[in-house]
């Protein structure tokens, strides 16, 4: 019918219910309480993916799947006794890596495919700590990299610190909400970082050397290396250490 969407985090929608006072729940509320928030707070109009794009990400959150099923059959055969189960497990292990596989090479495909994803992805992949992992992840469930301020992207994958201040108080600076996927990937490519990447190993012993907790220390390692690869998406310029 040609009109807008916006997909809005549900919560956000259940939130705002309730500061309105309603706590009831049906169908006939909900649409009445949507359309209220979309005319007060007016969220902002994105683009839908076209089918190329819905395609590459389907693939990525399938291998996502695929791997955290290969990890649980191994975790499950470790706890069997039994030979002949341990055998089956295996089976099904050796079937799901082969899907991951076939997987892996339709992506391949996918990204080929569209010479801007192609150049982004070796873009993305010239800083030290990024590999397929992040770079595909970015690409299927990040189409906002590249432009966002760096706060903004911060906040849209859940990065970026939230003030808890009242008054005199200051409470702790906590992180919440955004892509977990994202996140996930962006952890392990932080952890990677910090030890090979000479710009974010060298933030990250900072902040240890100043006391900060490693768990705080290594989110902020994340926060930067996701400001620094949407610059770079942004610009169109490979990694440049200085």
């Amino acid at each position: 019918m040609g009109l807008p969407i916006v997909v809005v985090n549900p919560r956000q929608i259940r939130d705002f219910a309730r500061a309105l006072g309603r706590l009831a729940k049906t169908d006939r509320i909900d649409a009445e309480t949507i359309a209220i928030f979309a005319e007060r707070v007016q969220p902002e109009l994105r683009t839908l993916p076209d089918a190329q794009a819905r395609l590459l990400g389907e693939l990525v959150a399938r291998r996502r799947q695929v791997i955290e099923m290969i990890v649980a059959e191994g975790n499950r055969a470790r706890l069997l006794e039994s030979r002949r189960l341990k055998k089956r497990i295996e089976r099904h292990r050796s079937a799901l890596q082969d899907e991951l596989s076939k997987i892996d090479s339709e992506i391949d495909e996918t990204i080929r495919g569209t010479p801007i994803w192609r150049e982004n992805e070796n873009l993305l992949k010239t800083v030290p700590g990024v590999g397929n992992g992040l770079a595909r992840t970015l690409l299927a469930e990040l189409p906002e990299l590249g432009k966002l301020g760096r706060k903004q992207i911060a906040a849209l994958v859940g990065v970026a610190p939230f003030n808890r201040d009242s008054g005199t108080l200051r409470g702790k600076r906590t992180v919440w909400g955004g892509r977990a996927p994202i996140r996930a990937s962006l952890y392990m490519a932080a952890l990677v970082a910090s030890r090979f990447n000479p710009v974010i190993a060298r933030f990250y012993r900072r902040l240890l050397a100043a006391g900060k907790p490693k768990k705080l220390a290594l989110t902020a390692c994340m926060r930067k290396l996701l400001v620094i690869l949407n610059a770079i998406i942004r610009d169109q310029k490979p990694w440049q250490p200085a």
